[in-house]
């Protein structure tokens, strides 16, 4: 029988492995005795604590009552200036990204959608967009980059900033 030599080199090894002193190795874990304090802090510091019920009256300072609605004098001014937009004839813009991308949604007419390569495509004309495309739409002289963010067979919806908004599909309807 002819013995190679990693052959060798393993058996080597492996008895050297068998030689090292077992008594040499030592646990990490210190004793049971000196753990237990350890473990006794341990779960008093997981105990969640009974706070005291606040009372009814207390007012809290984040979120006072009426913070979501809009500040009177804001309202005065946004009523004058679209008082004077129409007095002067001018079309008043859309105030808030939710506005603006609901007012775009509506001039948008896709012809529209189409199935290619199991992914839905949202069709204006011969254009084709998917998912995560980017729709760049003037209006009023500004440019709104518009991210498709959902297709369906009858909806499709688009997003301005941190807005969204989901529209039909009307095919042949025009702008």
């Amino acid at each position: 029988m002819r013995t190679t030599l990693p052959t060798l080199l393993s058996a080597a090894f492996l008895a050297l492995l068998g030689a090292a002193p077992v008594a040499a190795q030592q646990s990490d874990l210190t004793a049971p005795p000196k753990r237990a304090a350890t473990v006794d802090l341990a779960d008093r510091l997981l105990k969640p604590r009974v706070l005291a019920a606040l009372p009814e009256t207390l007012v809290v300072p984040f979120n006072p009552a009426g913070f979501d609605q809009p500040d009177p004098e804001e309202i005065k001014a946004q009523q004058a200036a679209a008082a004077a937009a129409v007095a002067a004839g001018t079309p008043l813009r859309p105030a808030g990204d939710r506005n603006v991308l609901a007012t775009l949604a509506e001039k948008l007419s896709p012809s529209g959608t189409a199935i290619i390569g199991g992914e839905p495509i949202l069709l204006f004309g011969s254009r084709r967009l998917k998912v995560g495309d980017r729709l760049t739409v003037t209006f009023e002289g500004t440019d709104y980059q518009l991210d498709i963010t959902a297709i369906s067979r009858t909806t499709f919806t688009l997003r301005l900033n941190r807005e969204e908004i989901t529209r039909p599909i009307k095919p042949g309807k025009k702008s």
